[in-house]
């Protein structure tokens, strides 16, 4: 609950300084309008006048998230893909975000995250084989890759 409720002239100025800062999905910019104490018709006015003016664009910042994800962080296409959908980002923004991560890349960053992950472990063949499964899928990544990743290594 905000301490004072924003005008909305205040609370266009906030948000769109917000949203310029880096990219934003709808929920996030429409969470953050209510905390400044703006509801229904107020709200939908000012997430209008943003997509107008270009401050807020889901498909930019859902292809932003899930490049970055993949490449700063090494997630997969299935943690990437949880994490838009809890962020309410439509189907069609999440097959087109998809898009930014080139088959190529993601099959060599899962082959180089099995092998780095491998090298770390002792003991049996199995268990390493099974630990190194469990971290993949901890990233996000398809079981059928995993599996023919960590065959490679064995």
């Amino acid at each position: 609950m905000p301490k004072q409720r924003l005008s909305l002239q205040e609370a266009s100025l906030k948000i769109k300084a917000y949203c310029a800062y880096q990219e934003r999905c709808h929920d996030e910019v429409k969470q953050k309008l209510y905390g400044y104490g703006l509801y229904g018709r107020e709200v939908d006015q000012l997430l209008a006048d943003l997509i107008e003016e270009n401050y807020l664009n889901e498909e930019r910042f859902a292809r932003l998230f899930a490049g970055g994800k993949f490449r700063m962080k090494a997630w997969g296409k299935m943690k990437i893909v949880q994490e838009l959908k809890l962020r309410r980002v439509s189907e069609y923004n999440i097959r087109m975000a998809m898009k930014e991560i080139p088959d190529m890349d993601y099959q060599g960053c899962l082959e180089q995250l099995a092998a780095k992950k491998w090298g770390t472990l002792s003991g049996k063949k199995i268990e390493k084989a099974a630990k190194t499964t469990r971290y993949l899928m901890q990233k996000g990544y398809e079981l059928p890759l995993i599996q023919k990743a960590v065959g490679l290594l064995q």
